[in-house]
């Protein structure tokens, strides 16, 4: 079992023919994700990288079974295509899309509420379980399988986790960018939910950074349902109140949303906290009883 994606996940493209989206289809394909098409309005009936193009997420579905799409569309069309994807059946929808209006992601979560579907971004790196289905931009050869899951805000610091998961000798089940946005599809808690529910998944890493309170929700929750051990790291420590860094969620807003605050509620929750970036693979190993 996996997380979200994996071998027979039907991937699509919304934003096929782009630039963007044809070099990460590309890559995708060439990882061996089972894409299946694209998505490009007015091109269809064409081919591109040898898949079939098609003009609406419908007839994805109706033609090749689509289940999953990564959307690379401009942001100011983003949200129609969260909802064009939800609205023709697809259960895992994935928005790389950066620079979505909030108001527009407002509307999208309001459009989701009862539709079956799951939703990760926008504003992330994607989804990745490894060996079977890249779905994203992360860099596929940092990725090894194995056992532990990453749920991560930072695209980067994802890939930073995993390659100190395999260099301590470990791997990854899944690694789950929920993105960095102020309104996005799954939350940290969810991602967490998911992984302590997968029996495939032995331990869990979670990243997140200032701003909001995702990891807080999600270390209560750990405290009160956790099965399975945690390593925790809250990124910007240094950031000042009231200025953005980096992402458009990471802001310290007030006195629990900064990262000594945030990691102060992970330490009481039972999570084990990494002061640096540096000590999450270690850590890791250490709760899992592995040796290098």
């Amino acid at each position: 079992m996996s997380v979200l994606v994996n071998k027979d996940s039907k991937v699509i493209v919304q934003g096929f023919t782009g630039t963007e989206g044809t070099f990460h289809a590309g890559q995708m394909i060439e990882y061996g994700t089972n894409v299946v098409g694209g998505v490009t309005p007015g091109k269809g009936g064409q081919t591109h990288l040898d898949r079939p193009v098609f003009n609406t997420v419908t007839e994805s579905v109706e033609k090749v079974g689509a289940n999953t799409t990564l959307i690379f569309v401009p942001p100011a069309f983003a949200a129609d295509a969260i909802m064009e994807a939800a609205e023709a059946g697809i259960k895992v929808i994935i928005c790389i899309t950066e620079g979505i209006p909030t108001r527009d992601m407002i509307m999208v979560k309001e459009y989701l509420s009862d539709k079956d579907c799951t939703l990760v971004g926008p504003n992330c790196p994607g989804v990745i379980t490894p060996n079977e289905a890249k779905c994203g931009i992360m860099p596929g050869f940092v990725f090894k399988q194995g056992r532990i899951g990453v749920v991560s805000k930072s695209g980067t610091l994802t890939y930073e986790a995993a390659d100190q998961v395999v260099k301590a000798g470990m791997g990854i089940s899944t690694a789950i960018g929920i993105g960095g946005d102020p309104i996005i599809g799954t939350t940290t808690k969810q991602a967490v939910e998911l992984f302590m529910n997968d029996p495939e998944t032995d331990g869990i890493i979670m990243i997140g950074e200032i701003g909001g309170q995702l990891e807080a929700d999600a270390a209560k929750w750990i405290k009160e349902n956790g099965t399975k051990p945690v390593v925790g790291f809250i990124a910007g420590k240094t950031a000042p109140a009231g200025r953005t860094m980096g992402h458009a969620g990471a802001i310290v807003g007030g006195a629990e949303d900064t990262a000594e605050a945030k990691m102060d509620i992970m330490r009481e929750c039972g999570i084990t906290v990494a002061e640096s970036p540096a000590e999450i693979g270690k850590l890791m190993a250490e709760l899992m009883g592995v040796t290098s």
